[in-house]
């Protein structure tokens, strides 16, 4: 029996040491969260029951080695993991009578900051708690990182890299591509962190959270508060925080447990760290925990339910995604009946088959996940035919993650998808063509390839009398279709669905040669490359598309159809040397990133913290007490509104 135990305990070594190989360094998920905690509590049972530990047991580790991308340094203080309970009575009894403090625990990736002399001087990721990677550049562009402090001695702190869920739904709209989207905010930030071009990091729209002054030369009266009220002081935001005792946290607890089901920033739980610093200290630390903080996670709200089917849906490169639906569920306040199972690894993990029993929740309340198979029939078959177009399907492995792709260039679903992204609000923004409509008019034979939109005239008896059309509803997507003749080059380039190629990646590629797509489609790769935002792995996407003939073939049709704006490139440089930033929500632009745009066009420059550099802040709400329009009065730099900043500075 104790033989039996052994060889589990290697099988889950071996399992959880692939699983956060491929969370940590490559920003894939084999296994869910849910599975991974269940696992990582057998192992660590086992090996109490047993006395024996692994060397490389993840019980033993603290989180993973960092890739190789960027340079690595050693930290100062080893960034250790918090031991965890999801028993609220267990985290008041822990408090032992104490104050502390009770916060978020976000859900991104852990950065250390350094400053000297008021000055940001080195950004390092957690890595494996000991060594990380030095990412200073793309700190620099996080929205809300102050690149000077009024503090002038050194300072250490450690805090969260996150992305909202508003951001990261935001750049997943804009991807296509089901293959390219990511999993959740997590695996997006980790990737945007580490690029090696900060510029990609800029438009991902990362934020930054203090959680942990680590050293700075202050009396801070023994108050971990007091260190947090000093982080808030110097312009960071800092994780947002209740003060706690044995008789209000199951309250308190109460509270956090309720804004997270409309709280943008991703989370996964909450800290308890003791208020009084120097009792915390004194407690020491064990070889993988500290002991003065203990993390909660929420103990998710499982429901039994039955698989009544597994969705196949094809993404315009090829991708089939499976999508588990099983009868309607209660979770977390709302009816669930689906749930993405993201890959093929993931099915075959769960041994998933029709009718059988599985258990669901919401990852961090949020998203619906299947968190383990009751029945494990394991007979869910794989299709080998695509389901739009009834093709071959096959099942390509990249790493440790198998997925289905179907092999035909001509499948439907692909064209549906192509089509969609071409007529979308980014690229030629044609109304009154949605997904469904695309598909009729595709299963007619009305369309086959894009420039067939601005020939639709062919059809016009045909379509009038389709049910959902007439005379007038024609007329309208016929006038639609005229006005979306004049568009733009960035525009056409986003909605020709090159892969990777994004509304922000189009717009570089443009400014970059000029407005000139002969010259883009004549580049090579290197010369692409050398575009600010697009490294090597998007200079291949766009190189293969532009010298694939039936691809050209399409585009040179379709540019037959279309009259592209000439944009001038902006000779006079009126906020050269300017440095501008920008908070809460516009009204005369349609965003943040549309009015950073204009002011970079006139040689301006946008940062995401007021400085002393700073010439204004731009903010509609003129009034309000944030941190940005505080640090603004505090350095007696002006507070605009988005009119009067158009009045003073974009005449």
């Amino acid at each position: 029996m104790a033989e039996n135990r052994m060889e589990r305990m290697r099988e889950l070594v071996s399992l959880l040491n692939r699983a956060s190989e491929a969370y940590y360094a490559k920003d894939e998920e084999i296994i869910s969260n849910f599975e991974y905690d269940k696992l990582y509590d057998e192992l660590t049972a086992l090996e109490k029951e047993l006395g024996v530990t692994l060397a490389e047991s993840p019980s033993a580790k603290v989180g993973y080695e960092a890739v190789e991308e960027l340079p690595k340094e050693r930290h100062e203080t080893p960034m250790l993991s918090l031991a965890k309970t999801k028993s609220r009575e267990e985290l008041r009894d822990w408090l032992n009578g104490r104050d502390a403090l009770l916060s978020w625990k976000l859900d991104g990736l852990t950065i250390v900051l350094t400053y000297r002399k008021g000055t940001l001087q080195k950004a390092v990721t957690r890595g494996n708690g000991e060594v990380g990677e030095v990412i200073t550049n793309n700190a620099r562009v996080f929205r809300n990182i102050p690149l000077t402090i009024p503090f002038q001695g050194d300072l250490i702190l450690r805090g969260e890299a996150v992305i909202t869920y508003s951001g990261f739904e935001k750049i997943n709209r804009e991807i296509e591509d089901g293959e390219a989207r990511y999993k959740n905010p997590r695996n997006l930030c980790s990737g945007s962190v580490r690029q090696l071009d900060n510029r990609i990091t800029a438009q991902r729209g990362v934020f930054f959270y203090a959680f942990s002054l680590v050293r700075a030369d202050v009396d801070f009266g023994n108050s971990r508060a007091a260190q947090f009220a000093f982080l808030e002081e110097q312009g960071f935001d800092v994780v947002e925080y209740r003060l706690v005792n044995p008789e209000n946290i199951l309250d308190n607890i109460s509270y956090f447990e309720e804004k997270i089901q409309t709280c943008d920033v991703p989370s996964d739980g909450l800290v308890l760290t003791y208020e009084d610093m120097a009792y915390g200290a004194s407690l020491g630390r064990t070889a993988k925990f500290p002991r003065d903080a203990i993390a909660f996670k929420w103990a998710d709200e499982l429901r039994e339910t039955t698989l009544l089917q597994m969705e196949w849906s094809a993404s315009r490169t090829g991708l089939i995604n499976p999508v588990a639906v099983f009868e309607p569920v209660e979770l977390e306040g709302t009816t669930v009946t689906r749930a993405s199972v993201h890959n093929i690894s993931i099915v075959r993990g769960l041994k998933l088959g029709i009718g059988d029993r599985i258990m669901v929740y919401k990852a961090n309340m949020i998203i619906p996940q299947i968190a383990e198979n009751l029945t494990k029939s394991d007979s869910l078959e794989i299709p080998d035919v695509c389901p739009v177009c009834g093709q071959s399907a096959r099942i390509s492995q990249i790493n440790d993650v198998q997925s289905l792709y179907c092999d035909n260039p001509g499948c439907a679903a692909k064209k549906i998808k192509a089509f969609t992204l071409l007529v979308s609000r980014d690229a030629l923004n044609v109304d009154g063509l949605s997904e469904s409509t695309l598909e009729k008019f595709l299963a007619k034979g009305f369309l086959h390839e894009f420039a067939d939109l601005f020939r639709l005239e062919r059809f016009q008896e045909q379509i009038t009398q389709m049910d959902g059309f007439g005379e007038k509803s024609y007329r309208n997507l016929a006038g639609s279709l005229e006005r979306a003749r004049q568009t733009t080059l960035p525009r056409l380039l986003y909605g020709l669905g090159i892969e990777n190629v994004g509304v922000a990646n189009a717009k570089l590629l443009c400014r970059q040669f000029g407005y000139d797509l002969h010259a883009i489609e004549n580049a090579t790769e290197e010369e692409l490359a050398e575009t600010d935002g697009v490294g090597g792995v998007i200079a291949r996407s766009i190189y293969a598309y532009f010298h694939e003939e039936k691809t050209r073939e399409q585009l040179h049709s379709l540019l037959d159809e279309l009259e592209i704006a000439k944009e001038a490139v902006r000779e006079e440089q009126t906020l050269s040397g300017m440095s501008f930033v920008i908070t809460g929500s516009l009204n005369h632009f349609e965003n943040r990133n549309a009015l950073k745009e204009e002011i970079e066009k006139r040689g301006g420059k946008v940062t995401g913290s007021v400085t002393g550099k700073t010439v204004c802040l731009i903010n509609n709400d003129t009034a309000s007490s944030s941190s940005k329009n505080r640090k603004a009065r505090e350095l007696e730099i002006p507070v605009l509104s988005e009119e009067r900043f158009m009045e003073e500075y974009l005449k």
